[in-house]
């Protein structure tokens, strides 16, 4: 396992911390730059891979505001075009030898939070969700017009034509799950919810390239036996995303890498057991002293820490 950190596509002193505790993969996360999204074509990818190899440090996945939209989400006029766009961004980065994409199948509302300020251990702020709170919200415009088949039916439709071009590219597509993980989140159907929902995807396109971003806080969420989980869809996780909530899919809070209710060695272990030698990073860490809470689960200390954490559970 290589574990990895999202860090900016711009050097500065979050390149250098990573690398003096021992980093050396990196996630572009598109949450660095905005709304912008990432690049797609080749020039652009070629720069930004090689700032990170410059450094010493590998680009592995690229994650965030990849090139979809809920244009192909939804099925709507266009979604051809930007799944041509999203086949070429694959190539591209197949070349360049980037080895896993992250995405997810969240329309109209993503990620998810009632609280961004939630206080943790020692003073530190952690983010949390409450479905009473949140379903009282507007719901989106989307939501009238959208039910779960309209959402399967687009998935299949981008995985059908996207998974043979990712495949040939040598690049791993890890659908995300929703988060929160719950059947609807004010009126929005959401579909990657369960571990049956994952088999179905997989089912879809039968190939080693079609397979999951294993988010430990959503299948925490969903209620499951995390080592069980990862057991049960073995090779088919292509990256990690290491991280525990205490609660479920109606309310929860985030925990601190070594104070949630899952047994995180357990876990590791069965990372090993069923040969997973693919990025893990750590996910959604408190806000720490000194640090402005501007974007929430992302500031370095709380990441520094868990990358110890976690290189000391991997030893």
């Amino acid at each position: 396992m290589d574990v990895a950190l999202v860090l900016p596509p711009e050097p500065d002193e979050r390149w250098e911390l990573a690398t003096q505790v021992g980093v050396e993969t990196a996630v572009y996360h598109s949450l660095e730059i905005g709304d912008g999204g990432c690049p797609s074509n080749y020039d652009d990818l070629l720069h930004l891979t090689n700032r990170y190899r410059d450094r010493g440090i590998e680009p592995a996945v690229f994650e965030g505001s990849v090139p979809i939209t809920d244009e192909t989400r939804l099925g709507l006029d266009g979604r051809d075009e930007e799944i041509d766009e999203f086949c070429r961004f694959l190539r591209n980065i197949g070349e360049l030898g980037v080895e896993v994409v992250c995405y997810d199948w969240m329309a109209g509302l993503r990620w998810a939070r009632t609280s961004t300020t939630t206080p943790a251990r020692g003073g530190s702020l952690t983010t949390a969700y409450d479905n009473e709170q949140m379903r009282r919200g507007p719901t989106p415009p989307a939501a009238r017009n959208t039910a779960e088949a309209d959402l399967w039916e687009s998935l299949e439709y981008f995985l059908e034509r996207v998974v043979p071009v990712a495949e040939e590219a040598g690049v791993k597509l890890g659908l995300h799950p929703d988060d929160p993980p719950r059947e609807k989140v004010r009126g929005m159907p959401r579909i990657i919810t369960s571990v049956e929902a994952y088999d179905r995807v997989l089912e879809i396109v039968d190939s080693p390239a079609n397979g999951i971003t294993f988010c430990q806080g959503n299948f925490a969420a969903m209620g499951v036996d995390i080592p069980e989980t990862i057991r049960h869809f073995g090779d088919r996780i292509q990256f990690v995303h290491f991280r525990d909530v205490d609660g479920d899919a109606d309310g929860f809070v985030e925990t601190w890498h070594d104070e949630g209710p899952t047994d995180m060695q357990v876990a590791i272990d069965a990372y090993r057991e069923v040969g997973f030698d693919g990025p893990i990073r750590p996910d959604h860490v408190p806000t720490m002293a000194g640090e402005d809470n501007s974007i929430p689960g992302y500031h370095i200390t709380g990441k520094l820490f868990a990358v110890g954490y976690m290189k000391g559970l991997l030893e």
